[in-house]
């Protein structure tokens, strides 16, 4: 019971989302002034979402979670996990974007919202936005983040670097997680641009780039690969295998976010279609079109020679009966 009430920390993401939460409230306030009552009653429900996001968010950082992490890799994993997965996809469906506007000061919120401010300096903002949520930007930010931060000497540079380890890895994470299920889950007012094929087979690819890292800290490595997990004091379990417990919650834990999300999409793609048979007639009408059928000399293909040849011998009959009725006359 201690590891699970001793050793919580406060660090300034504490603070942080204490005013994020205050502000989601001040929006959501301004907007119901303004809105009708059954609007209101969806943002509130939107918003138990996005509070149940700030509060994963907070146990990963706050909790015995982030203080354990720093003895034991297969922590870190658990505390990435929910920094790149839990977190992210619970303040996606809680979709605060609106609120959070409606709470800046009038003026600011207009100027924002139209992108003209004196300066202008919400043009580039804006413009760095929209390159962000481009869904292929999305989806190979969220890799590259994923990937960069286990390289030996990034993790262990965060791991004696506190500045680096709160800030540039944790909010890394918290953003390109929310950046890359923002094409999967509905937030209004983003719109999905990524169309359901290529949801797909991001999801699918960044699955396997999970796969593939973890299996190279577990199945291809001969020993651990992080200097700063190895002789702690107190620590009694060994490196390598606390690495590989950690590689095995990465693997295990990335499935359980991705399947769901991938049979969610499938669905979606065989409705949008028409179902699932008129989706696989498509498919194999495309993959024939796209070998063409072989041709004779005559420039027949098999099957209209079959149609050519049809004709004849149907006709066989009449025709010879016809030979026999010429020589009677005859």
């Amino acid at each position: 019971m201690s590891y699970l009430l001793s050793n919580w920390s406060f660090d300034p993401f504490l603070v942080v989302a204490a005013g994020v939460a205050a502000w989601h409230e001040v929006g959501l306030w301004r907007l119901a002034r303004r809105s009708r009552p059954e609007r209101t009653r969806q943002r509130r429900r939107r918003s138990a979402f996005f509070y149940a996001g700030l509060a994963v968010l907070l146990l990963a950082v706050e909790s015995p979670i982030d203080y354990w992490a720093d003895d034991y890799f297969f922590v870190h994993m658990i505390q990435h996990l929910l920094l790149m997965f839990a977190a992210p996809t619970l303040i996606v469906a809680g979709a605060p974007w609106q609120p959070l506007l409606a709470a800046l000061p009038a003026r600011l919120g207009r100027a924002t919202t139209r992108g003209v401010l004196a300066g202008g300096w919400s043009r580039p903002l804006r413009a760095a936005g929209g390159l962000l949520l481009r869904p292929w930007v999305s989806v190979i930010a969220f890799n590259a983040v994923m990937i960069a931060w286990h390289v030996p000497v990034l993790f262990d540079l965060a791991e004696n670097n506190q500045a680096v380890h709160i800030w540039l890895m944790h909010g890394s994470f918290l953003a390109a997680g929310l950046l890359f299920w923002l094409q999967y889950i509905p937030s209004p007012p983003f719109r999905r641009r990524m169309p359901l094929t290529s949801r797909a087979a991001a999801l699918f690819g960044t699955n396997v780039v999970m796969i593939m890292l973890a299996m190279a800290l577990s199945i291809f490595s001969r020993g651990s690969v992080y200097p700063v997990y190895s002789h702690l004091p107190g620590v009694t379990l060994p490196p390598f295998a606390d690495q590989q417990i950690g590689a095995s919650i990465l693997w295990v834990c990335g499935d359980f976010w991705a399947m769901p999300t991938m049979i969610v999409t499938i669905r979606q793609i065989v409705s949008s279609e028409g179902g699932l048979s008129a989706t696989l007639d498509r498919g194999l009408r495309r993959s024939s079109a796209r070998w063409p059928q072989s041709r004779s000399a005559s420039g027949l293909t098999p099957d209209r020679r079959l149609l050519a040849m049809e004709p004849r011998r149907r006709g066989a009959g009449p025709s010879s009966r016809g030979r026999h009725a010429a020589r009677d006359v005859h």
